[in-house]
C-alpha cells in the first residue's frame, strides 16, 4: 500500500516536469555521474577512523525528497545503515559516511534510485534481500533530441500509465521515467525481463508484442514453480 501511494505521488511530482533540457538539474555531462554515482578517494580507502565513503552527484530538485519532512526520510536512512548523510543542497552533491560497507554500499543505491524520480518508499525496497536497481540511460540509445525523448517516453509510459504499469504488474518490478533515465528496482529476475521489455519499447516494438511476451514468461515460470 505504501508503494501505491509512493507511485501516486511520485506520477504527481512528474507529471509537472515538461522541459527535457533542465528539469532534472544536471547537464548532459553530469548525467552519466547521477546515473553512475561519483566516488570520492575516501570511499575507495579506508581512513584513520576505518569509515567508508560515497560521493553521490544527484539533480537539485531531488534533494529535498531525500531529506523530507523536517529531516525524517534522512534521518531514516542514516539510523538503518549506521552512517552519516552530508547533503550539499548548492553543489547537488550527497557524501555518506560509515562502518558498514555493505550498508553503505546499499545506502548509495537507495539515493541513487531517489536521485532518478523513485519516492522514497520504493527506493527502500532495495534494503531488501536479493533486490536491486537498475538504471538506464536513454542517451545511450542515442536519444538526444527532445522530441524523439518525448516520443519513448510516452511510449514507456503510456496512456494514463498504462504500458509502465502493466510492465511492473508482469514483472512485479517497480518503473521510474525520470529525465533521461529509466529506472527499475525489483528482485533480478524480474528486472532482467522489465528491461527487455523497456528496450523493445524503446526500439520500437508494439505494446501488445511485449505484453505478449511478458505473459509468457509469466506462465512459463508458473509451470516450472508447480513442476511442469
Amino acid at each position: 500500500m505504501a508503494v501505491k501511494k509512493a507511485r501516486k505521488k511520485q506520477e504527481g511530482e512528474l507529471a509537472e516536469q515538461d522541459s527535457f533540457e533542465s528539469h532534472d538539474g544536471l547537464e548532459d555531462d553530469d548525467m552519466s555521474s547521477s546515473v553512475k554515482p561519483r566516488i570520492s578517494k575516501e570511499s575507495v580507502v579506508i581512513s584513520n577512523s576505518s569509515e567508508y565513503s560515497y560521493t553521490i552527484k544527484i539533480p537539485k530538485d531531488r534533494i529535498a525528497v531525500l531529506i523530507g519532512v523536517k529531516g525524517k526520510d534522512k534521518k531514516d536512512l542514516e539510523e538503518w545503515a549506521h552512517a552519516k548523510i552530508h547533503v550539499d543542497s548548492t553543489e547537488g552533491d550527497v557524501i555518506i559516511f560509515g562502518k558498514d560497507a555493505i550498508k553503505l554500499f546499499e545506502l548509495k543505491e537507495v539515493i541513487q534510485a531517489i536521485s532518478r524520480g523513485f519516492s522514497p518508499e520504493t527506493a527502500q525496497l532495495l534494503m531488501k534481500p536479493d533486490y536491486m536497481l537498475e538504471i538506464i540511460n536513454l542517451k545511450d540509445y542515442g536519444l538526444d533530441n527532445p522530441n524523439k525523448l518525448r516520443r519513448v517516453r510516452a511510449r514507456v509510459i503510456g496512456t494514463g500509465g498504462k504500458a509502465r504499469r502493466v510492465i511492473e504488474e508482469l514483472t512485479g518490478s517497480q518503473i521510474c521515467v525520470y529525465g533521461k533515465t529509466i529506472g527499475i528496482i525489483g528482485e533480478a529476475g524480474p528486472v532482467s525481463n522489465a528491461k527487455r521489455a523497456v528496450e523493445l519499447l524503446i526500439k520500437g516494438s508494439m505494446h501488445s508484442t511485449v505484453y505478449k511476451w511478458l505473459e509468457d514468461l509469466r506462465r512459463k515460470a508458473k509451470r516450472e514453480e508447480r513442476g511442469f
